[in-house]
């Protein structure tokens, strides 16, 4: 979503009910309940527990359902991968965040180097 409206949602608010989280990944809902149980995808919940799924639950779901029907990917090794791509996604952020911050560091080394007014004195051991 590049284009944000004011009323815009971001993509992990959880705003559908499971029967319309359903629908928009083409699954039936007792699906969408397994795969909770099972902790494929953790939808929010409500003061009362009922699922609240989010805009990037959705894509998650179709993303399950393409690796079970179209590769052939069972459920433990679909978890597999969910768990594997959530931990890069973690790394790169990470990395992304340590680059910003080496270059802020090579940024203040830098003006250091041209402003430095620092003077050491030295003074030989007595003996």
């Amino acid at each position: 979503m590049t284009d944000k409206q004011p009323h815009d949602l971001p993509d992990d608010a959880p705003v559908f009910v499971i029967s319309v989280a359903a629908q928009l990944a083409g699954m039936h809902a007792q699906t969408l309940r397994q795969y909770d149980r099972l902790g494929l995808v953790s939808p929010g919940r409500t003061g009362g527990g009922g699922r609240r799924y989010s805009a990037r639950d959705v894509a998650l779901l179709r993303e399950v359902q393409r690796l079970s029907q179209d590769d052939g990917v069972n459920l433990a090794g679909i978890k597999r991968i969910i768990e594997l791509e959530s931990h890069v996604d973690a790394l790169q952020m990470r990395v992304e965040e340590l680059t910003a911050e080496l270059r802020r560091a090579y940024r203040e080394l830098e003006a250091g180097r041209r402003s430095s007014t620092a003077l050491v004195v030295w003074k030989p051991p007595r003996r």
